[in-house]
């Protein structure tokens, strides 16, 4: 064999070997690529598992807000409000010609349901000031509705107390303004509730009535506006009653308590 033949041949090893170690090479590589592909969707397919079994635990083991479990519901069928803040404030009176020829929409969102209010600063500029200036700072957050009547001439639930206990007090006063001279509260009327001074006795409570009523007094209260939506929400609180009270069984706090747990606010545009 002469030399030219030799490096032929030498030639065609390298080349052959060569070629042997590329498709080496290719098939390493190809059972790399597939090694990681399966890899990917494993990890995949593991954190879909993953998820899926804490999702699913999460709902299972919560109860779903619109179907809560009897033992965190309260007679009329609504979530257990919160606790009461417990506090009353030291706030200035805010000044009537704030509201004063302008209504206002307020919506009361309560653990039952929203509850929606038309204010009249027309009739009563000072009684709406206040309410929307309350309500914007935040003082009626997580306030319960601490007295309900069912009394065949008077039925009304009472809110807007912070403490809960009927006695709590923005820090201001003033008086009755827009009273009817009748006595007489029809159905769906939002008036302030008020101590036994009508000069001063007017402050942050207020209370709605879900039934024509009648009070007496002859000073009156504060008619500051009316219930445009959620009137249903105060006839399935009052349908549950008041609280066991031997002193007055038809007066007290209600059996299914119902608390404002945010005020929201806005100017109707004329």
């Amino acid at each position: 064999m002469t030399k030219k033949q030799e490096r032929a041949r030498a030639r065609r090893r390298w080349e052959r070997r060569q070629a042997s170690l590329a498709r080496r090479r290719a098939r390493r590589q190809r059972w790399g690529r597939i090694a990681a592909v399966v890899a990917v969707v494993a990890l995949v397919g593991g954190l879909v598992t993953v998820l899926g079994l804490t999702l699913g635990s999460r709902g299972s083991d919560a109860a779903p807000a619109s179907t809560p479990s009897a033992a965190s519901t309260t007679l009329a069928g609504c979530p257990l409000p919160p606790k009461p803040l417990g506090t009353s404030a030291e706030l200035s009176l805010p000044d009537k010609a704030t509201a004063a020829g302008k209504t206002f929409t307020a919506t009361l969102t309560t653990n039952c349901g929203d509850i929606v209010l038309s204010l009249d600063g027309t009739k009563a500029p000072q009684a709406t000031a206040a309410f929307v200036d309350l309500a914007r700072r935040n003082y009626y957050i997580d306030a319960p509705c601490h007295r309900l009547t069912t009394a065949p001439t008077l039925k009304v639930l009472q809110c807007g107390d912070p403490t809960g206990t009927g006695e709590g007090s923005p820090g201001f006063g003033y008086g009755v303004e827009n009273a009817p001279k009748d006595g007489r509260y029809p159905r769906g009327t939002v008036a302030m509730a008020r101590t036994s001074d009508p000069k001063k006795g007017t402050g942050g409570q207020f209370f709605i009535v879900y039934g024509d009523s009648t009070l007496p007094d002859p000073n009156g209260y504060t008619v500051v506006g009316k219930v445009t939506a959620g009137l249903d929400i105060v006839d399935k609180v009052a349908a549950a009653g008041v609280a066991p009270n031997p002193k007055s069984p038809d007066d007290g706090p209600p059996a299914a308590p119902i608390s404002i747990l945010s005020v929201a606010v806005t100017e109707e545009k004329s």
